[in-house]
């Protein structure tokens, strides 16, 4: 769809009716639509209310400005800096072209009395501050304003203005809000999933209920050379098992990170109690493996559960591993399993937990 955008041309208009022509036409080769009020009699407040009116419906705001202040209004300042101080207060995208070398104008075109000079010279000043380019001759200037204007709609792209036929109707129209509205339901749904269970997976082992998990481990008797294998099985909780494995995940992490964390907890649980059976008691025990079936158990569980999904981080060529980060519901139920509350020093302690010590 072709935009075109209408520019407000601010300025005195006698003394530079050669430059504001060579604007225009600049204006028009960019299929801008040029609009300004200089050729109107801003005498009265209802006058003043129009040119607003007319700022306010342009995209873009340009002032000139060269040896001419301007006609009076009733607060003291000339109409063009009135334009130019309400475009800056709406936060118009504008743009000034001040002449290079006020000494150098004609003196016709120059303002003749010590206060017209001064109050010119105050306004140049605090344009200048702002966004500004400048310019010598009109050829220049229509030159100058094409190339700013170019780069002010690349920079600060404003709403423009299409032809009426370009349009959507009526029931394109109504399509595209119930397409939007269709978009915003699934949008919401789609928050909601992110931070709570699947549906159906309350119908799912979870939470604090055991789960038995069979491991492999490796024993050495006294004198023995070789290890031999042996089999057990442990009961953790799935709370337990994601407690281990989902700081792992925060980012990202291999499934044979994620197993070895498992074998690990195997090891810390089960060894302790591998150690109070008399015939184990000086037996060399290391090497807790899950087995292979129930990791993939545990894994698909998780999966199911909403907790954890497959990384879809870009890697190389060659790392053709399998890597499992946490979901947004996943992450949550983490923090509610990790996260270390605080502790209400108000409250006694249990005789068992004050233990002696030094200092």
């Amino acid at each position: 769809m072709e935009k075109r955008f209408q520019v407000f041309v601010s300025s005195t208009f006698q003394d530079l009716e050669v430059e504001r022509q060579e604007v225009m036409h600049a204006l028009l080769e960019l299929d801008c639509m040029p609009a300004g009020m200089e050729l109107f009699p801003a005498a009265n407040e209802s006058q003043w209310n129009l040119i607003k009116k007319v700022i306010d419906d342009c995209d873009y705001y340009i002032l000139i400005l060269a040896g001419r202040y301007g006609s009076i209004g009733p607060e003291g300042l000339s109409y063009t800096e009135m334009e130019y101080r309400y475009a800056l207060s709406i936060n118009k995208p504008t743009i000034a072209f001040i002449h290079r070398h006020p000494g150098k104008i004609i003196a016709e075109k120059t303002e003749t009395t010590n206060e017209g000079k001064e109050k010119l010279a105050t306004f140049r000043s605090t344009v200048e501050k702002k966004l500004c380019k400048h310019w010598d001759s009109p050829q220049e200037l229509g030159s100058v304003v094409s190339r700013s204007l170019i780069q002010l709609v690349r920079s600060t792209p404003a709403v423009g203005w299409v032809r009426a036929n370009e349009l959507a109707d009526r029931d394109a129209t109504m399509e595209l809000l119930q397409l939007r509205r269709r978009v915003d339901e699934l949008q919401a749904e789609l928050a909601k999933a992110r931070t709570s269970a699947p549906k159906g997976s309350e119908e799912l082992a979870q939470g604090d209920e055991a789960h038995k998990l069979r491991f492999s481990f490796l024993v050495r008797g006294p004198g023995e050379i070789n290890f031999s294998a042996r089999n057990s099985f442990f009961l953790p909780t799935w709370n337990q098992m994601f407690s281990v494995v989902a700081p792992l995940m925060i980012n990202e992490a291999s499934e044979q990170a994620i197993k070895s964390a498992l074998d690990a907890m195997m090891e810390e649980h089960n060894l302790p109690k591998l150690r109070e059976y008399k015939e184990l008691a000086r037996y060399d025990i290391r090497h807790f493996s899950l087995h292979k079936e129930d990791f993939q158990t545990v894994k698909i569980q998780f999966r199911a559960l909403g907790l954890i999904a497959k990384s879809e981080k870009a890697r190389s060529l060659k790392d053709s591993g399998t890597y499992w980060t946490l979901t947004p519901y996943g992450d949550e139920v983490m923090t509610r399993l990790r996260a270390i509350r605080s502790y209400n020093f108000d409250e006694e302690l249990p005789a068992e937990s004050i233990q002696e010590g030094e200092g």
